[in-house]
């Protein structure tokens, strides 16, 4: 028993000093006066002025930021619809169809995915003339491809928990199907849309290998401008664009959790609130 007991936080000491020591790592040396990356020559700002002149990775930047942005949006509307579908109108013909399609991108190799978006892209410009060229806007709708899967399966696992009785009370009442969509099973599931919109983001901020297949000049990715710098060495200025997005990510995962904790305890307020009703 005591053996387990020090097995337990032991374990999880390892596990995350595994994860963060590298990221940790990599934020001190940020902040590195010399040019070598691993070794310390005192502490300095100055591969973040470095960062800020360098149009190329700034640019980069602000194109991987919109697209991320547009994509997460269009992916969370795309997702709700397809995981409220998958969720509620349980029996149509087509389902097991139309169910595998949108999880299809989960399971598929991202090399497979690009290539065939490629392909895609290439026969559309050849018969219909759109999209001219590959770029911005070849990026963003394959990014909401794979993207909207992520957000169905979440979307469709809250719907699958959510009491129904809520809304069928609704009905009874009068209420019609879309303000019952929008002013009670919305609130709802907003806490799974801005989780989905989260994850959006980061996996569009993320991908390297399906941009690379549909992405043209004057179009590079951040992901695709590090990659092609790290493999000739990796630099100062790479941690110190590191270290931003990693503050980046924790401030929105703060934010999120305070969003998610404050629509928690208002449900929980809420649901007391109703019970008393119901009880005087």
């Amino acid at each position: 028993m005591n053996q387990r007991r020090f097995f337990v936080p032991t374990a999880m000491v390892l596990g995350f000093v595994f994860l963060y020591a590298p990221i940790v790592s990599l934020i001190v040396f940020s902040f590195n006066k010399s040019k070598l990356v691993t070794v310390w020559a005192g502490f300095s700002t100055q591969w973040y002025g470095a960062l800020l002149q360098n149009d190329q990775i700034l640019q980069a930047a602000w194109v991987s930021l919109r697209i991320a942005t547009l994509n997460a949006t269009a992916a969370v509307v795309l997702g709700t619809i397809a995981g409220f579908v998958i969720a509620r109108f349980r029996r149509f013909r087509g389902r097991t169809l139309f169910t595998g399609m949108v999880m299809a991108p989960l399971v598929m190799p991202e090399v497979i995915t690009g290539l065939s978006l490629l392909l895609l892209f290439v026969a559309m410009e050849a018969a219909l003339g759109w999209p001219a060229g590959r770029g911005f806007l070849t990026i963003t709708i394959a990014h909401i491809t794979f993207s909207m899967a992520y957000v169905a399966v979440i979307i469709q696992s809250r719907l699958s928990d959510m009491d129904e009785s809520i809304e069928e009370a609704a009905l009874d009442l009068g209420a019609r199907p879309a303000k019952i969509f929008f002013q009670i099973t919305l609130p709802i599931i907003a806490p799974a849309l801005v989780a989905g919109w989260l994850l959006s983001f980061t996996l569009s901020l993320d991908d390297l290998v399906i941009a690379s297949f549909v992405s043209g000049p004057g179009s590079s990715t951040l992901p695709m401008v590090i990659f092609s710098k790290v493999r000739l060495g990796v630099s100062p200025e790479i941690n110190a664009l590191a270290t931003i997005l990693v503050a980046v990510v924790a401030i929105g995962t703060i934010i999120s959790g305070i969003f998610l904790a404050r629509q928690r305890r208002a449900r929980e307020r809420d649901m007391q609130m109703a019970k008393a009703d119901i009880a005087d």
